[in-house]
C-alpha cells in the first residue's frame, strides 16, 4: 500500500485531484466566529457551509476559532491542532463515496477549569458569532417549568464565581461583561443543537444565568445581544474504525474524519446584531420565521429516530439503518409519522410534511450511514421530551391518534431497564439514567408508574388517551415483546 498522505497545511497539494482542499489563503484569514462544542457534527454542517463560502471568495473575515469546556474537549483540539485544523469530510452515498477537505477552521483554544482563554477570546472585537452543540440536554432547562434550572450545581455555582465560570453559558456572560464594559459591543448566540425555538432558549440560559449575579449586565444582554433561531438538519454518525478506513481508502491519515450523509439543511432568523457571514450563497435559507421548518425537522426526523431506536435496540439491532430494514419498524415509522405526527405538522415552504416522511424514511434507511442506535437513544430524557413530547400534547389538544407515540414511550421504558430481549445488558445511556431505570423497574409491577415517575410526563400522565394505550403496549411488550407489540399496532396481527 503507498504511503499515507498526512492531513496538514503543508501536505495539501499531495492530496488527490479528486478530493477538493481548500483554495483560499489559510494564512489571510481572520476570526469571526468562536465555535463551542466542536465535533463531528459542527464540522459536517456549519463549518462546512462557511468552508463553501470560503472558497468562492467570500467570508475570509468569518473563520471559525473552536472551543471546548469539557476535559474531554482536549483529545479532539490536540487531534486538530496537529492537522492545522483540517477537516476531512467523506459523503456518504450509495451511488459512491467523495471526499473534500475543509480549512474554516484557524485555531482551537486551550480547554480551562476557568475558561478564562476562552472568555479573553470572546470579548475581542472581532468575535462577532459565538455558536454551539452542546446537545439538546446541555441547556439547564428545569424539567418542571422549561425555565432556567437555576437550583442545578453548576448554574449555581456561575452564578457564585462569574469571573471563573464552569460552564459554556457562565463564559458567554463572563465574557459580555468585558465587552460592555471595554465597548467593543455586543456578539450574535447562535445555536446549532436540536432545540425547537434554540436562539430563544439560548437566550433565556445566557440572560437568566447573567440576572442570577449582575441584573443590569442581563438587561443590557437581552436588549443588545441576538439570539436568532435555527433549524440544523445533516445525519453525521460518530467517528470510528470504518471512518478510519474511509480516510485510508483516500490515502489519507486524518485523524479525526467525519462521514455525512448526502443531505443537508440550515434554515436561520436572519437576526444578527453584528454582522454574519452569507450563508445563504451557498445554500442555507435566511427566514424571519424558522418554526415551520423546525417543527416539520424536529418532530419527524428527530422524533422518527426516538420512535425506532428503542425497538432498535431492544431487538440487537446496531444501527438507524439495520432498524429500518426490519419491516414491522419501518412500518411503524411511518403510521406513526404519518397518522399520529404528521397532522399536527404545519407544512414548511415547497414541502409538506407527508413529502417530509417520504425523504425521512429514504434518509433513515441509507446502508452507507452506519449511524448506531445507541448514538440516537442517548439523552432519551431530552430527546423524548423535547422530538415527541410536543407530538403528543398535539394528539392530546386535537383530538387525533396516540397509540403509536404511547408505544414509542413504551419502548423507551423498556429500553431504561437496561436489558435487550437477547439477555445483553445495556449499558447506561442518559445522565439520568439511575432514576430512569429505578422508574422502569417499578413500572414491572405498575406500568404507570413510568409516567409518574418520569418528569417529561407531568402534564400528560393523567390523560387517558395517552396513559391507557401506554399501559396496555408496556404490558404486551412485557409479554410478548417487541415484535408482537409492533405487529399488533402495524395491523400485522390482529387484537
Amino acid at each position: 500500500m503507498d504511503e499515507l498522505i498526512p492531513l496538514c497545511q503543508a501536505a495539501l497539494k499531495r492530496i488527490p485531484a479528486s478530493v477538493p482542499v481548500p483554495q483560499y489563503d489559510r494564512k489571510a484569514q481572520r476570526a469571526g466566529i468562536v465555535h463551542i462544542g466542536l465535533g463531528n457534527f459542527h464540522r459536517a454542517h456549519q463549518a462546512w457551509y462557511t468552508h463553501r463560502l470560503m472558497q468562492i471568495g467570500f467570508a475570509q473575515d468569518w473563520a471559525i476559532i473552536g472551543a471546548g469546556v469539557r476535559p474531554g474537549d482536549n483529545a479532539m483540539r490536540e487531534k486538530l491542532l496537529a492537522q492545522d485544523c483540517l477537516s476531512m469530510l467523506i459523503e456518504l452515498d450509495p451511488a459512491g463515496k467523495s471526499a473534500e477537505i475543509t480549512g474554516a477552521m484557524m485555531d482551537f483554544l486551550p480547554v480551562e477549569e476557568d475558561n478564562a482563554t476562552l472568555i479573553a477570546r470572546m470579548a475581542q472585537a472581532d468575535i462577532r458569532i459565538v455558536s454551539l452543540t452542546v446537545t439538546e440536554g446541555g441547556y439547564y432547562l428545569d424539567p418542571k417549568t422549561g425555565g432556567l434550572d437555576v437550583a442545578h450545581p453548576d448554574i449555581r455555582y456561575d452564578a457564585e464565581n462569574p469571573a471563573a465560570p464552569r460552564t459554556a453559558f457562565g463564559a458567554m456572560v463572563a465574557a459580555l461583561r468585558l465587552r460592555r464594559e471595554q465597548g467593543s459591543g455586543p456578539f450574535t448566540g447562535l445555536c446549532c443543537d436540536n432545540l425547537q425555538g434554540n436562539g430563544r432558549i439560548l437566550r433565556q440560559t445566557v440572560v437568566g444565568l447573567a440576572r442570577l449575579s449582575d441584573p443590569e449586565l442581563a438587561d443590557w444582554i437581552s436588549s443588545e445581544c441576538s439570539f436568532p433561531n435555527s433549524m440544523v438538519d445533516c445525519i453525521v454518525p460518530a467517528t470510528g474504525p470504518r471512518e478510519f478506513a474511509l480516510a485510508r481508502a483516500f490515502g489519507i491519515a486524518d485523524a479525526a474524519p467525519v462521514t455525512h450523509e448526502t443531505f443537508r439543511q440550515w434554515v436561520i432568523e436572519d437576526d444578527f446584531c453584528a454582522g454574519r457571514p452569507d450563508w445563504d450563497l451557498v445554500g442555507a435559507v435566511f427566514t424571519p420565521d424558522v418554526h415551520a421548518f423546525e417543527a416539520m425537522k424536529i418532530r419527524i426526523l428527530n422524533g422518527g429516530h426516538q420512535v425506532i431506536c428503542g425497538a432498535g435496540e431492544l431487538l440487537g439491532l446496531g444501527t438507524i439503518a439495520a432498524t429500518m430494514a426490519h419491516d414491522g419498524i419501518r412500518a411503524m415509522f411511518r403510521k406513526i409519522a404519518r397518522g399520529e405526527i404528521a397532522p399536527n405538522v404545519p407544512a414548511a415552504p415547497r414541502v409538506s410534511a407527508l413529502e417530509y416522511i417520504d425523504l425521512i424514511e429514504k434518509r433513515f434507511a441509507n446502508p452507507e450511514i452506519l449511524d448506531t442506535t445507541r448514538r440516537v437513544a442517548f439523552d432519551g430524557s431530552s430527546r423524548h421530551a423535547g422530538f415527541l413530547l410536543p407530538s403528543i400534547r398535539d394528539g392530546l389538544a386535537k383530538g387525533t391518534p396516540l397509540e403509536g407515540l404511547a408505544l414509542a414511550s413504551a419502548l423507551w421504558a423498556r429500553y431504561c431497564l437496561g436489558q435487550r430481549e437477547d439477555g445483553s445488558l445495556i449499558e447506561p445511556n442518559d445522565p439520568l439514567w439511575p432514576s430512569l431505570q429505578a422508574a422502569a423497574q417499578a413500572a414491572e409491577a405498575k406500568p404507570s408508574a413510568w409516567l409518574e415517575d418520569v418528569p417529561i410526563y407531568r402534564d400528560v400522565k393523567e390523560a387517558t388517551r395517552f396513559a391507557e394505550p401506554f399501559r396496555h403496549w408496556y404490558g404486551l411488550l412485557a409479554s410478548g415483546g417487541v415484535n408482537a407489540a409492533i405487529r399488533r399496532y402495524t395491523g400485522q396481527q390482529t387484537a
